[in-house]
């Protein structure tokens, strides 16, 4: 299943780029991944859309829009296959919420205060 969530994957971004010309479709969009049920008749295709909240609507309005246009295409392209799932497009996140995780740790590894090899600043009025 899983050379068939990369073909199709594949072929979702090559049409994608080459066929599309949709002008809600801009920024940098990329399909991160593919997951085909086991009887090949649908797919979800996760779409990662760098921009703002409007950017995203925008990008996943003219994918989800253009989805018998792909299917079309794909049924040509792919007629190896035995069927052409019907594609549900999302949104992935996952690129955005890692590197807003991977900022989030830096800030607090950024705030901490220096090590020191030596008991400086260690309370001894006690002794």
């Amino acid at each position: 299943m899983e050379r068939v969530n990369v073909l199709v994957r594949q072929e979702i971004s090559q049409i994608m780029f080459a066929d599309l010309n949709d002008p809600r479709l801009s920024g940098v969009v990329s399909v991160t991944r593919v997951d085909t049920a086991p009887d090949l008749r649908s797919a979800k295709v996760y779409i990662s859309v760098l921009g703002d909240a409007e950017a995203k609507r925008r990008n996943m309005e003219a994918l989800t829009s253009a989805g018998g246009f792909i299917h079309r295409v794909l049924k040509r392209n792919l007629s190896s296959l035995k069927h052409i799932p019907f594609l549900s497009f999302q949104l992935d996140e996952s690129i955005e919420k890692g590197a807003e995780m991977i900022e989030m740790i830096d800030r607090i590894v950024l705030n901490l205060p220096p090590e020191t090899d030596s008991d400086e600043g260690t309370d001894t009025a006690g002794d």
